[in-house]
């Protein structure tokens, strides 16, 4: 065994290929030698940065997706000979850290506020230092070539004084501001929290219908003295301020503007017109609580009343507290609003005293014997927002928050995406994306935690406020002699993440990381955070540098279970990518996620064909080693070698084929029909194609020059392979480059793209093909009519192509070994019964008397095609029945297609066969 100069391993190839073997070797072997960030200063730059993980979090399929993604185009421009640099490293997380830690915390029987501040954000440290890496390893299992040497944590210390440049930044110019506004609060975090973090449930609730008695002596034309209003949230009726009608709905035209008394509370509150109101649904009116749903916020704020005038009646905890008006009664007060611990809450006190005071219109409906029966309320299911770490009910809570002018710092993304200057793929996105930007709302970026870059604001005793870098910064601002106190409150990680694409490089220093890397050439990103994420990237990259982050914006879709779900942890269907590794190789999973990946469709997991693409590596295993049994090496040459053999000229010319062609798949970024090419190249063309034409030449009594030229190509159309191939699999590879011997200049991390630089013959080619296509067609035509694969059959042709002809005078040998024609006669065929084959514009006939019984054959072919017909039309009937399309479940209809698809085309391979035997 012989080591190469930077230690790797060439030589004779094990049997079996086992990826376990390979995959922590070469994966050291990159990183410790710093292959993930070769030194070219004069290079081209080529700069992409990765969503950064959770530190809290471990690999799932949707990052070996992300990931795969992003390799695939990283190794693929540096094997181009770019300064290829893909940043990585992983977001704070501040919820996620903080819970993980207080849970580490209350296991030990102590809570947070045990401590003072800093001495828990050290415990958090302490936390990450120890336990916060899994998913940096897990990288490293999938194969990800980035550059750890600078792996970034967006709590560094030039990180965090990132995050306060900016945030100064846009308060000085007047795009950061506090507000009092609805945010959806976490009440078991306490904590503000984003739309991202709200997940919609449906779960069973109710419908509850009050009177809202009318003030003044004021009735409705129907002589009704009350308004009729329904809730889902009879608790919030404590801080409700107004009544809502449609302003066409007339059955309210002469109230509108008059007033109704509350029950419980007393409060007198107005009825105004309002869009909202629908009048189809209920009574029309809609009771109005603009401190708690953001929808009654809107319809508060058009009535007039200002935000700071809302009333609240929930604290932190989501327990009852008093209102500013005093109105609420003293037994309601610190009562939680849902039932708790077997006691009741607010929400059940409020009907209890509604149904006392006569003021709740029950809910009639029919028992099991017909008979009407009261009920409180109508059963009714419900979508409710949870929070997805707190798991309870999200609460829409009034309180101060800092927030971002996103309206206006949304302007230059949406001129950027309209101009082109930045490319959505696909396309279809772009409409997702304007339809949000246009209609983006205020960004609440403040979080009530302790883990995070705390907000660099400080405040005098009289709620003055000064933001500065630094404390002394603002007590300059604030003047001396002013007590000052910090703001409790620290950024949304969504802030800090919003700078990745530049601050990663040494943003606001102008660094020359900066200078060559930014604006990045491309970001890989789910749909799920187009826009909590790249879009903020936009806002962020224009405002804070002038320029856009990155030019290109690629959007993959979800990987889904084998039955099209969503995966998740309750339906128990999640897929474990590192199971997946441990069972098939890095190489299957990634070349599964590429080849599956069709610009931005959602990806069903199959792990037969994560099992095919294992097996496909096999394949190009055992096909080095036949190469090394026949003395055929690495080559020694960037361009192809000479070649006159019509066989080797044939691959030289497949082999810029598909260069080209996954040149321009990766240029559209369409990852599949990349994958798709080399696949088909290796599989059919090479192995199952060259390697069979090139059998003879290697044999006894063969010429030595058609050897020694054979070998020369041989093994340089296997060193593309492994170029072309190692974007998608890097461990398979890396170990047949390395085997394949000594490469003193580089390991194939850092060779370079395959260049042909050949004049290939056409004629050899068009020979070549015309072979490739009678041996397919005759082995297909064999496989029909059930004649052995190895039996050789006489064949004619009547009137050979000018192609045909010259393969038959050179390479009738050929033809006898690879499709088992003999002779091949140049003529008329006998009469009778024969299958006919075409080749290219040739028709060549093979008599099957004596070969086959026809009659028996025949038979056997009509009856499979009538049952093949008749499931083929069963299912087609089905799936003409809307009803079936429309109501059955879509995984049903889904199979019910693809059946169909079988069996049709089962029936016309039959018909095929038969027509065959004429």
């Amino acid at each position: 065994m012989t080591r190469d100069e930077n230690g790797a391993e060439t030589g004779a190839l094990p049997k079996t290929f086992d990826p376990a073997a390979i995959e922590a070797k070469w994966y050291a072997h990159w990183e410790e030698n710093g292959l993930f960030r070769p030194e070219r200063p004069d290079a081209e730059a080529f700069t992409i940065v990765n969503p950064p993980p959770n530190v809290t979090g471990s690999l799932h399929i949707g990052h070996a997706l992300d990931n795969t993604l992003q390799d695939i185009m990283v190794r693929y421009e540096r094997l181009k000979g770019k300064d290829a640099l893909w940043v990585v490293g992983v977001d704070h997380a501040g919820i996620a850290t903080q819970m993980v830690v207080e849970r580490q915390m209350e296991a030990k029987g102590e809570k947070r506020t045990d401590y003072s501040r800093d001495e828990f954000v050290e415990k958090v440290w302490q936390w990450k230092e120890e336990s916060g890496g899994t998913i940096t390893r897990q990288l490293r299992r999938l194969g990800c070539s980035m550059d750890w040497s600078r792996e970034q944590f967006t709590m560094d210390e030039h990180f965090s004084r990132a995050v306060l440049k900016t945030f100064v930044q846009l308060y000085n110019d007047g795009l950061i501001y506090r507000d009092k506004r609805l945010v959806n609060w976490d009440p078991k975090l306490k904590t503000a929290i984003s739309d991202l973090e709200v997940e919609q449930q449906t779960i069973a609730g109710q419908f509850w219908h009050f009177k809202y008695p009318l003030a003044d002596g004021v009735t409705l034309d129907s002589g009704q003295d009350y308004i009729e209003v329904a809730t889902t949230r009879p608790e919030t009726m404590l801080a409700d301020m107004a009544v809502a009608v449609h302003p066409s709905d007339e059955r309210y035209s002469s109230v509108v503007g008059k007033h109704v008394v509350l029950p419980i509370t007393g409060r007198r509150v107005p009825i105004v017109a309002d869009e909202h109101a629908d009048p189809e649904l209920g009574s029309g009116a809609v009771k109005i609580t603009p401190g708690h749903d953001f929808n009654d916020f809107e319809v508060g704020k058009r009535a007039g009343i200002a935000a700071g005038d809302m009333l609240n009646m929930l604290d932190a905890d989501a327990n009852v507290c008093q209102t500013a008006d005093g109105l609420v009664p003293d037994e309601f007060i610190g009562l939680h609003r849902f039932k708790k611990d077997g006691t009741d809450g607010a929400r059940e006190l409020v009907v209890q005293r509604l149904k006392e005071s006569g003021h709740l219109i029950p809910h009639i409906a029919k028992n099991k014997q017909g008979e009407d029966v009261e009920h409180d309320a109508e059963p009714r299911q419900i979508a409710t927002p949870f929070g997805d770490r707190g798991g309870v009910v999200i609460e829409p809570w009034l309180t101060d928050q800092w927030y971002v002018n996103a309206e206006e710092l949304a302007k230059k993304p949406i001129e950027a995406v309209t101009s082109g200057e930045v490319e959505i793929v696909p396309k279809s996105w772009e409409k997702t994306f304007f339809n949000w930007m246009e209609n983006i709302q205020p960004w609440c970026v403040s979080r009530q935690l302790w883990w995070g870059h705390r907000i660099p604001a400080w405040y005098a005793p009289d709620g003055e406020v000064f933001v500065a870098e630094t404390e002394e910064e603002a007590q300059g601002l604030a003047g001396s002699g002013v007590s000052l106190t910090r703001d409790d409150d620290v950024l949304d990680t969504w802030f800090s993440s919003a700078l990745w694409p530049f601050a990663t490089l040494g943003w606001p220093e102008q660094t020359d990381l900066v200078t060559k890397h930014y604006p990045n050439d491309l970001l890989i990103s789910g749909f799920d955070i187009l826009f909590f994420w790249d879009a903020r990237m936009m806002m962020m990259g224009r405002h804070l540098t002038g320029e856009n982050p990155w030019p290109r914006l690629y959007l993959h879709g979800l990987v889904r279970a084998a039955d099209g779900a969503k995966m998740s942890k309750s339906k128990g269907n999640v897929v474990d990518p590192l199971g997946l590794i441990d069972k098939y190789g890095a190489d299957a999973l990634r070349f599964f996620m590429a080849a599956m990946e069709s610009q931005g469709r959602d990806i069903k997991m199959d792990d037969a064909r994560v099992e095919g693409y294992r097996n496909f590596a096999t394949k190009l295993w055992n096909a080095t080693r036949f190469c090394q049994s026949n003395g055929i090496g690495a080559s020694t040459s960037i361009a192809a070698p000479t070649a006159r053999l019509a066989a080797n000229q044939w691959i030289v010319g497949e082999v810029a084929k598909t260069v080209k062609a996954l040149d321009a798949a990766l240029a559209d970024l369409r990852f599949d029909a990349a994958a798709n090419a080399i696949y088909h190249f290796v599989w059919d063309r090479f192995c199952d194609w060259y390697l069979e034409l090139i059998k003879p030449v290697f044999a006894d009594g063969a010429s030595e020059a058609a050897a020694e030229e054979t070998r020369a190509v041989a093994g340089w159309a296997l060193d593309q392979i492994l170029v072309m191939l190692h974007p998608f699999m890097p461990f398979i590879t890396e170990e047949l480059w390395s085997k394949q011997g000594d490469r003193a200049d580089y390991p194939l991390i850092t060779a370079k793209w395959p260049e042909p630089q050949a004049d290939v013959s056409e004629e050899a080619v068009a020979a070549i093909d015309w072979a490739i296509a009678l041996t397919t067609a005759t082995r297909a035509a064999r496989n029909e009519l059930g004649i052995a694969p190895g039996l050789k059959l006489a064949a004619y042709i009547a009137d050979p192509s000018p192609v045909a002809a010259k393969v038959l005078e050179r390479s009738s040998a050929a033809i006898e070994r690879l499709a088992r024609l003999t002779p091949m006669t140049v003529g008329e065929a006998p009469q009778g019964a024969a299958m006919q084959i075409t080749a290219g514009e040739d028709v060549v006939v093979v008599p099957l008397e004596g070969v086959i019984d026809i009659a028996v054959e025949k038979a056997r072919l009509e009856k499979a095609l009538g049952a093949a017909e008749k499931e083929a039309k069963s299912l087609e009937g089905r799936l003409g029945n809307a009803n079936f399309v429309e109501r059955a479940k879509p995984e049903a209809v889904e199979k019910a297609r693809a059946d169909h698809a079988h069996h049709a085309a089962e029936a016309e391979r039959l018909k095929a066969a038969l027509a065959r035997l004429g």
